[in-house]
């Protein structure tokens, strides 16, 4: 699947984001290892914090149908400049993704900016922190 098509389907569940509160419409997709297309986007909620990034929704996605490994990652927002994941979903993504998986931030006006997991997240905590 190419860069492009997960630009666009980013853009097309971005449409479905519930943001009634910050108007601050996300929308992600991800491509697994398998080769699946996954989607997400933010839906917030009156009690803020309690809302989930598209960056989740997509990860989660991909766990309930099966797939455990992420290939590539598109964000999409209506930004002056392309929108990066948060640092919760950063580490979500690192869970999920190889340091060199390529991830695209886009805005709805066509910037893009291409990047990858580790570059987004510099010394992230792994499991290998709790082990003795």
């Amino acid at each position: 699947m190419s860069e492009t098509t997960l630009i666009d389907e980013a853009t097309r569940v971005r449409k479905n984001a519930h943001a009634p509160y910050s108007n601050f419409k996300v929308g992600c997709a991800l491509r697994s290892v398998e080769g699946n297309l996954y989607v997400g986007c933010n839906v917030e909620n009156v009690a803020y914090p309690e809302g989930t990034c598209a960056e989740a929704g997509a990860i989660a996605a991909m766990i309930a149908a099966g797939d455990t490994r992420i290939a590539e990652v598109a964000v999409i927002a209506d930004s002056p400049a392309p929108v990066p994941p948060c640092g919760g979903c950063r580490q979500k993504l690192a869970e999920f993704a190889d340091l060199d998986a390529p991830i695209t931030m886009a805005t709805t006006e066509g910037k893009t900016e291409a990047t990858q997991v580790g570059t987004l997240l510099p010394g992230l905590f792994t499991a290998a922190h709790m082990t003795k």
